[in-house]
C-alpha cells in the first residue's frame, strides 16, 4: 500500500474509534487472540517473525551481531529458566524490575511507576495472562505511540547467557511480566539497543498516554507549590529525585534518610495553619516501602503537635511514605517530572480533568521543514497550529490571572531510526498571539512578512535533542499560533503535538485552504493574428497541428536562446501533460486556437518564474515556489505541497523553469477535471473505476 493511502487508511481507522485503548490498533497486523488460538490448536509454541529470537532484534552497534556483549547469547523460554514461570506474583511490584546489561533504566523507572498505580497497570498489561492453561508462548501489552495506543505481540523467548536474563528480570527469578514487557517495547521500538538512553517521562507518557513535564528545582517557577498541588487533585503521576553528583553517591542514603539517585512518588500536596502562619507541605511516597525521611514534619516528629486536629495529616509507621515542608523539598530534591493524564485514563470522578487535543504533522525537506526563527526566510512555511484559550483557570489561591496549558511536541519514531545512524532531531516551538483580523480562522497559512512583523509571545524553554519538548504556560484568554520546527531547516521528520489544558480549548490545525481560481485564458481561432498564424504554419507543419513531440522540440528551441533562467529542457512527459490539458478534441495534437491558449499560459508562467525567483538565480527555490503558486492562482495545503516538492524539485531544492510549468500545468489540468464532473459544486464526485484509471493515466 502506498504511503498516501496507508495515512488515508490510518486517518480513517482513528475516526473510527480505532487506537483508543480499550480498541487498540494491532501492532502489524498480529491479533493476540486468534494467533493464540492457533497455537494451542495444533499444540505448538508461537514463534513471532516479526520479531525473531536473532542478533538483529538484539542491536546494531554495542549489541551488534560481532558484539563480545552478545557473544553467546542463547534466547530461552521462562519454562527452560525455571521449573514454575509466573507472569505475575502477589501483583506487580518494584522487585520485579531489576535491570540487566542494558542502559534502560530511564524505561525502569516508568514501569515501577506502574506499580503504583493498578488502573495503569491495566492499561498496559492485559489481565488474563499467564503460564497456565492457555499458556501458548504468546502475550501482549499495551503501548500509547504518537497519539494512539498499540497491541504489540511477541513471544516469550528471552535473550539469555549463562542462563541467565541478559535484560530486565525480576529479585527471585521465577516471575517474567517485567522481562516480557520490555521485549514488547524493544519491539515497537526496533531492537533492545534502541532503548539504551532516555528520560523517564518517555516511559510515563508511552504507558498512560499522558503528558509529562521536567522541573529542575535549584530554579522552580514562583508558583510550584500550586502546579504540584492542581496536578495531584488532577490525577497526574508525579516523581522527584536527588540527583547524584558520583557513581558511589547512587541510592545513597543521607544522614536524614533521603536517597540519592532514587525515584520517588509525589503523592500529596496541602497547607495547614502551623503556630499563626500557614505551611506548604510535601507528601513523599519511597518506592520501597520503608526508609523515610527523619527531618522536620517527618512521621514522629514534634510539627505536629502544633496543626490543629482538623488538618492534621494521616501520619503512620514506617511505611515508606512521609511529608516534609515545601521549602526543605526544594532544598534536598533536584528535579520533579509530572505526567499529566488523559481523561480516559482516570477512572476517578473525585479528579479534575484537564481537556486533551492531539494532532500529527510532518516536516519535509523543501516544504514544510522551515527550521527555528533564526531561518526568517523558511521558517513561515513550518506546519501551524492555532489554539483558542476562551476561559480563565479555576485557580481562588493564585494571584495570576489567565488560562493554564501544557504544549508538548514529540517527534516520531526517532529510536527506530538509530539502526540507520540516524538519532533524534533538536526540537522546539514558538507561540505568537493571532491578530484580531485572522481570529476565527483555521484556512490560512500565515506567510513570512508576518513573522518578521510580530514577535513570539511565549517559546518551548529549550530547542532540545529529546523525543518530546513539553513547556507549561499561562496566558491571557485569546487566539494563539504554535509552531513546531526542528532547529535546523531541511530535516525530514514527522512529530505529534499536543496541548493538555485546565479548562476545555479548541485546538486545529491552521493551513490554506484548497482551491484555484482559474482564468478562462482560451484563445479562438479567429483571435489568434497574423503573425502568430504564420509561426504556426511554419512550426505545425503539413497536417497543421502539433504533436507533444514537436512541443518539445519547440519548446527546447525557445528556452535554450534565454540566458535568465535555468532549465534542462522540457521533457516529453511535461510536453504530453501540456497537449492533454490544451486538447479539445482528443486527437493528441494541438490545433492552431489551443496552441495560442498554451503559449499564452507559457508566457504567464514565465513572468511569474522571473518575479519570484528573486535572487536573479534563474531558479526558483521551494519557499519561492510556494508563492509563486499563489500568484498563479493555487492555494494548496502543506500536504499537498509536500508532494509537488517531492515529484518537481531538484536534490539541491530548486526548481527549474521546465518543471515549474510542468507543475502548473497538471494542477490547472487537474482543477479544471475536477470542476468539470463536479457540476454542482458540491466538493465531491464520483468515479467507476474506468474513469478513475482514464484520469489517473492522463
Amino acid at each position: 500500500m502506498s504511503g498516501m493511502a496507508s495515512n488515508l487508511a490510518k486517518k480513517r481507522a482513528l475516526a473510527a474509534g480505532f487506537g483508543t485503548n480499550a480498541n487498540a490498533v494491532k501492532y502489524l497486523n498480529q491479533d493476540f487472540e486468534a494467533l493464540r488460538a492457533q497455537c494451542l490448536s495444533r499444540g505448538g509454541l508461537f514463534s513471532d517473525p516479526t520479531f525473531p529470537a536473532a542478533p538483529e532484534s538484539l542491536g546494531f552497534n554495542e549489541l551488534g551481531p560481532g558484539s563480545y556483549k552478545t557473544r553467546a547469547v542463547q534466547w530461552k523460554r521462562p519454562g527452560e529458566l525455571c521449573s514454575s514461570p509466573e507472569f505475575i506474583v502477589g501483583g506487580a511490584t518494584r522487585t520485579d524490575i531489576c535491570q540487566g546489561a542494558l542502559g534502560d533504566c530511564w524505561l525502569l523507572a516508568a514501569i515501577a511507576s506502574l506499580t503504583l498505580n493498578e488502573d495503569v497497570m491495566a492499561r498496559v498489561v492485559p489481565v488474563g495472562q499467564s503460564f497456565g492453561e492457555s499458556y501458548a508462548g504468546i502475550f501482549h501489552f499495551q503501548f500509547w505511540q504518537f497519539g494512539e495506543w498499540v497491541d504489540v505481540v511477541i513471544d516469550d523467548r528471552l535473550p539469555t547467557k549463562d542462563g541467565e536474563l541478559l535484560f530486565v528480570h525480576s529479585a527471585e527469578g521465577s516471575e517474567f511480566w517485567s522481562a516480557l514487557l520490555e521485549k514488547a517495547y524493544a519491539k515497537v521500538n526496533g531492537c533492545y539497543e534502541a532503548l539504551s538512553g532516555g528520560s523517564t517521562t518517555e516511559g510515563f507518557e508511552d504507558f498512560t498516554g499522558g503528558i509529562a513535564e521536567n522541573y529542575d528545582l535549584t530554579k522552580p517557577p514562583p508558583n510550584m507549590f500550586q502546579i504540584i498541588k492542581k496536578a495531584i487533585e488532577s490525577g497526574a503521576l508525579l516523581g522527584c529525585s536527588i540527583d547524584i553528583t558520583s557513581a558511589a553517591d547512587s541510592e545513597a542514603v543521607t544522614r536524614q534518610k533521603l536517597v540519592k539517585g532514587h525515584a520517588y512518588s509525589l503523592t500529596g500536596a496541602v497547607e495547614v495553619t502551623y503556630r499563626g502562619r500557614k505551611e506548604k507541605l510535601i507528601r513523599i511516597r519511597n518506592p520501597w516501602g520503608q526508609v523515610e525521611w527523619t527531618g522536620a514534619w517527618s512521621d514522629s516528629s514534634s510539627e505536629w503537635n502544633s496543626v490543629d486536629d482538623s488538618e492534621r495529616q494521616n501520619v503512620k509507621a514506617d511505611d515508606g511514605e512521609f511529608w516534609m515542608s515545601f521549602t526543605e523539598f526544594l532544598r534536598h530534591y533536584s528535579r520533579i517530572e509530572i505526567c499529566t493524564l488523559t481523561p480516559d485514563t482516570l477512572t476517578d470522578d473525585s479528579v479534575k480533568h484537564w481537556s486533551v487535543c492531539n494532532y500529527d504533522g510532518s516536516w519535509r525537506k523543501g516544504s514544510t521543514a522551515g527550521g527555528c526563527r533564526n531561518h526568517a526566510y523558511t521558517f513561515w512555511m513550518n506546519p501551524q497550529f492555532v489554539i483558542r484559550l476562551d476561559e480563565e483557570d479555576d485557580d481562588p489561591d493564585d494571584n495570576e490571572v489567565g488560562c493554564s496549558f501544557v504544549v508538548g511536541l514529540i517527534q516520531k519514531n526517532r529510536r527506530r531510526l538509530r539502526k540507520v545512524g540516524e538519532d533524534m532531531h533538536t526540537i522546539g516551538f514558538a507561540i505568537y498571539e493571532v491578530p484580531s483580523q485572522f481570529h476565527g480562522q483555521r484556512e490560512v497559512h500565515l506567510d513570512k512578512n508576518y513573522f518578521l512583523t510580530h514577535a513570539q509571545k511565549a517559546r518551548s524553554e529549550t530547542f532540545v535533542n529529546l523525543r518530546e519538548v513539553s513547556t507549561r504556560f499561562k496566558m491571557p484568554p485569546g487566539e494563539y499560533l504554535i509552531v513546531p520546527s526542528t532547529f535546523e531547516p531541511h530535516l525530514n521528520g514527522d512529530f505529534c503535538i499536543r496541548v493538555f489544558s485546565e479548562k476545555q480549548t479548541e485546538t486545529r490545525p491552521c493551513d490554506d485552504p484548497v482551491k484555484a481560481d482559474l482564468d478562462d485564458e482560451t484563445v479562438s481561432d479567429a483571435e489568434v493574428d497574423a503573425g502568430f498564424r504564420g509561426l504556426f504554419t511554419k512550426l505545425a507543419g503539413d497536417d497543421m497541428e502539433i504533436s507533444a513531440t514537436e512541443l518539445k522540440t519547440i519548446m527546447n528551441k525557445i528556452v535554450s536562446k534565454r540566458t535568465d533562467i535555468k532549465t534542462d529542457g522540457f521533457s516529453l512527459e511535461t510536453c504530453r501533460i501540456m497537449v492533454n490539458l490544451m486538447d479539445d478534441s482528443g486527437n493528441g495534437k494541438l490545433g492552431l486556437g489551443e496552441f495560442a491558449t498554451l503559449w499564452k499560459k507559457v508566457q504567464k508562467y514565465l513572468g511569474i518564474y522571473k518575479k519570484n525567483d528573486m535572487d536573479n538565480s534563474g531558479t526558483m527555490s521551494t519557499p519561492e515556489m510556494r508563492m509563486a503558486l499563489k500568484e498563479a492562482g493555487f492555494t494548496l495545503n502543506n500536504g499537498i505541497y509536500q508532494i509537488l516538492v517531492a515529484r518537481y524539485a531538484e536534490l539541491d531544492m530548486t526548481i527549474d523553469f521546465d518543471n515549474f510549468v510542468a507543475c502548473l500545468m497538471r494542477l490547472d489540468m487537474m482543477f479544471r477535471v475536477f470542476m468539470k464532473i463536479d457540476a454542482h459544486d458540491s466538493g465531491f464526485i464520483e468515479l467507476d473505476f474506468h474513469q478513475w484509471l482514464t484520469f489517473t493515466m492522463i
